[in-house]
């Protein structure tokens, strides 16, 4: 059976590039928190980690790496 293609309208789209694919998201002032258990023969296993960020995050394209937290927001309200 054929699949039917389906076209997003409000996909985010570098106006530079045209890229609707890959995005890098950077945060400046992050704390990250990890917890360990030692393990019998000495050695450590991560077991939780937490991050605080307090900076602002920044959005930018993963083709041509134009900055585009602009649209921020807009990301953020899509990631599931």
């Amino acid at each position: 059976m054929p699949q039917a293609s389906v076209h997003v309208s409000n996909l985010l789209r570098c106006p530079e590039c045209g890229n609707e694919q890959e995005f890098i998201e950077v945060s400046g002032e992050v704390t990250t928190t990890t917890f360990y258990q030692q393990n019998p023969d000495g050695s450590f296993t991560p077991i939780d980690q937490e991050s605080e960020q307090t900076g602002s995050p920044r959005l930018f394209c993963g083709n041509c790496e134009k900055d585009l937290s602009a649209l921020y927001e807009r990301f953020a309200e899509m990631i599931f």
